[in-house]
């Protein structure tokens, strides 16, 4: 067969003022950039199981309304998609159906609403979807599509993950290449979308598969910016110790997602400095304490931290590793005081990089269904307000309005080019006074 593996991506902000912003203040949406140019790895890694006797072409498709001539010599497409664009690409399942091409969608929003999905397509993966692949290209083969394939909650086993198809990608297009090394987390926050929705449980790829996938990547380019495509990378912190040796003098440069707990770990902190570490991701949340009670499911772990935020953050930085801290704005128990409280916070750690994003309802979260029970949800089902910038839920202590407005004003102040270049210069002087 010949089978096309789309990928949706792209920034989309519903908000024209901050859509905007982002033009004039470019580190506002310069996380959001880096997320929508990275390849899909899930497709790239289902290319990596699917058999030597089917074609593969891979795509990506930033914007559907540009794109006239889409290619239709397939025998099946495979469409891959974040909430923000879904609606895009029930649009290019529908064209391709009626061309009478097959279309199977996966991916976390297709897993938490398959329902939906399959008024669009022929057939959903639910889940990860190395599980049902084998079986979805069988049946496609026999023109026995099942609407439905795989479990939200599966038995798969990372040991079992095949070498995903760097080869298929045009590699000059990319400024960052993604290997995954986990799945899940332990905190579960109840608004994460990522991959807890496909996994109840924390699970880990062979040091030996991660390798092999770095050393594909070196095949392709010399000098790699790798992303580890992780929840919480450093969980399990002996796997990394003996995984980062065999990064130095690989001529490598990668970023990771991870919690503060890193910065209990100087040994840990060493080898990620010398192993080309150059940033890590950090779900900060809140400058303030109870804002974070009972934001992850199970552990309360940030809430019970919260003491140790800013001495963690020296702590990584004074390492040479920059710390990106994320917060989110909204969360319930945030007063229109927190805008204030977070340019401050960012301003007496000197984080190196800041993210702020609004609290965003995903479907299939634990927030969703809670904001939904409590009739809090302004537009239930309008998933393009699932940008992470765009509101789309009533708060408990400011107005909708309050949140929008102040919100757009954090941004101005923190990503100022005067406040950006100080942050940065702040950095690079005390890692100069620094001796390693």
């Amino acid at each position: 067969m010949k089978i096309g593996l789309i990928a949706m991506s792209g920034i989309r902000v519903c908000d024209t003022e901050l859509l905007k912003l982002g033009l004039t203040l470019p580190g506002f949406v310069e996380r959001s950039k880096t997320i929508a140019s990275l390849p899909s790895l899930g497709l790239l890694t289902l290319a990596g199981m699917t058999p030597d006797n089917h074609e593969i072409k891979y795509i990506e498709i930033p914007d559907l309304s540009k794109e006239n001539d889409l290619p239709d010599n397939f025998d099946l497409v495979a469409i891959s998609s974040y909430s923000a664009q879904i609606n895009e690409a029930y649009e290019l399942a529908s064209r391709y159906k009626k061309k009478r091409i097959p279309v199977v969608m996966g991916g976390p929003h297709v897993t938490a609403l398959p329902e939906e999905a399959l008024q669009f397509c022929d057939s959903v993966v639910i889940g990860e979807g190395e599980q049902s692949w084998l079986q979805v290209l069988q049946d496609a083969e026999m023109s026995v599509l099942k609407p439905r394939y795989g479990l939200r909650q599966s038995n798969y086993e990372m040991s079992d993950s095949p070498m995903p198809r760097f080869e298929l990608l045009d590699i000059k297009k990319y400024n960052r290449i993604t290997v995954q090394t986990s799945r899940g987390c332990p905190h579960q926050c109840e608004f994460c979308a990522s991959s807890v929705i496909l996994t109840n449980r924390y699970k880990q790829k062979p040091v030996s598969n991660v390798l092999k996938e770095i050393n594909s990547i070196i095949d392709l380019w010399k000098h790699p910016f790798i992303e580890f495509a992780d929840d919480n990378s450093f969980v399990d912190k002996n796997y990394w110790k003996e995984l980062l040796p065999y990064f130095k003098n690989k001529g490598i440069r990668w970023f990771a997602e991870t919690d503060l707990s890193v910065a209990e770990d100087p040994e840990l902190l060493n080898l990620m400095r010398e192993a080309g570490c150059a940033q890590l991701l950090i779900g900060l949340e809140s400058p303030e304490k109870e804002s974070l009670h009972e934001v992850e499911i199970k552990s309360d772990w940030k809430y019970k931290h919260f003491s140790q935020y800013k001495n963690a953050i020296h702590t990584i930085q004074s390492h040479g590793i920059t710390v990106n801290g994320c917060f989110v704005l909204g969360l319930d128990g945030h007063t229109t005081d927190i805008f204030d409280q977070v340019f401050e916070f960012v301003k007496s750690t000197g984080l190196y990089e800041v993210q702020v994003t609004i609290m965003t309802p995903f479907p299939g979260t634990a927030l969703y269904e809670r904001l939904k029970n409590e009739n809090r949800l302004i537009e239930a089902e309008n998933w393009k307000k699932c940008t992470l910038f765009d509101v789309n839920f009533i708060p408990t202590k400011m107005s909708v309005e309050e949140l929008e407005k102040q919100f757009k004003k954090l941004v101005v102040k923190l990503y100022s080019d005067e406040f950006t270049s100080w942050r940065r210069s702040n950095f690079k002087k005390n890692i100069r006074l620094r001796k390693f």
